[in-house]
């Protein structure tokens, strides 16, 4: 049975405290959960239904499909484990391969010098059986193969991905200091936005937020702006498979919304003209109006009840806190004065600017954004009195 076909342990990552979305998300898709890590979830799926998780999902990193689960004390005896599959049943003789890993083991300080004994072992049993030996380097633009090594025991996987399902292809002109598609989508996922009602996204920067928005309203899935995949590069790959997994999540993009209203705003008149392309090579500029105004003078629609949702610089690596300070209250004003009815969400990772706000939190969603301790404030913005 081809591993196209063979169910298997399939490890879906994502960056740390995105794991509950991506949960959510799996399940969506028609996955049962058999474990969900801080890191990713465990389902049991073939590779073919990899093929599905990496065109869906919005929150993770990689997929990755289990091969083989080994001891291993040292490099040398990892060499023999990965020498003994039959890698010719996987690899094209004249193919490029690249090996990552993360690693936990006393023996070994470098990553690196664990990728290279995997490698070694791939191409000379590719040496030894076809009499060829493929292309290896550090793109992962062909197949990729991973390695999990903590203390004695390991686990070989084939990372179906290749390049980070993180990055939604879609953004050629990051901005200043962007925020990750996925972490943005699922902020999008962790709010009580009911995808029809309006969005609204000051300081929009390069536009992720509100794209994400756009494409989460029109079931709309980031694996549709990739073309290469980690999965197309393996023997078996049978391509009418994966496009006819295309041809279904295609078939299911809303082309209306009634009632959708996505409007992101900045001051910054590059900032709009970058997140305008942005928005065109995702397919969605005609969903969103941008505007090139003051956050605090972004027209908010009074007919419907949405959310609002502001990620502000909050000192880690831009601006200065005290301007940020005063930043940070007029942001308060904003919502308390032209956001009634709505809920608001800031995106922040600096609680002491945060109580500039003025306005208490409903909900503190945890998050990282980078290595930075991040929160997703949410807020009940009340239309007259709480009663």
């Amino acid at each position: 049975m081809s591993l196209y076909e063979k169910k298997g342990a399939v490890i879906i990552t994502c960056n740390k405290r995105l794991a509950p979305y991506l949960e959510q998300e799996v399940k969506e898709l028609g996955f049962p959960i058999e474990e969900t890590f801080i890191t990713g979830v465990r389902i049991n799926a073939t590779m073919n239904e990899c093929i599905r998780l990496n065109l869906g999902l919005r929150c993770a990193s990689q997929v990755l499909y289990n091969i083989k689960q080994f001891e291993a004390r040292d490099a040398d005896a990892v060499y023999k484990e990965v020498y003994s599959y039959p890698w010719e049943q996987l690899l094209a003789p004249d193919g490029y391969f690249s090996v990552t890993s993360n690693v936990f083991n006393d023996t070994i300080n470098n990553n690196m010098f664990a990728n290279l004994r995997v490698k070694d072992a791939i191409v000379d049993r590719m040496q030894e059986k076809t009499g060829a030996r493929p292309s290896t380097g550090a793109e992962l633009s062909g197949a990729v193969i991973h390695l999990f090594w903590k203390g004695d025991a390991a686990e070989l996987f084939i990372d179906t991905s290749g390049d980070s399902l993180a990055r939604h292809g879609y953004r050629k002109i990051p901005g200043r200091a962007p925020m990750l598609e996925a972490l943005a989508a699922a902020t999008i996922l962790a709010g009580k936005w009911d995808r029809k009602s309006p969005f609204i996204n000051p300081m929009c920067g390069s536009g992720t937020l509100a794209i994400e928005a756009a494409l989460i309203a029109t079931d709309t899935c980031p694996g549709l702006f990739r073309n290469n995949y980690a999965f197309m590069h393996l023997l078996g790959f049978d391509e009418t498979v994966y496009q006819d997994e295309r041809g279904r999540l295609e078939n299911r993009i809303k082309d209306n919304v009634p009632g959708l209203r996505i409007i992101a705003t900045d001051y910054d008149a590059q900032a709009i003209v970058n997140a305008t392309k942005n928005a065109k090579a995702a397919g969605v500029a005609d969903l969103i109006e941008f505007n090139k105004v003051d956050f605090a003078d972004t027209h908010v629609p009074q007919d419907k009840n949405g959310v609002v949702y502001i990620n502000p610089e909050y000192g880690e690596r831009l601006g200065e806190l005290n301007e940020l300070e005063a930043t940070y209250k007029r942001i308060g004003d904003f919502m308390k004065q032209q956001c009634k009815g709505y809920h608001g969400y800031i995106f922040t990772g600096n609680m002491e600017l945060a109580k500039k706000i003025g306005l208490k939190a409903s909900r503190r969603i945890e998050f990282y954004n980078s290595k930075i301790d991040c929160r997703l404030l949410e807020y009940e913005l009340y239309a007259g009195t709480k009663a």
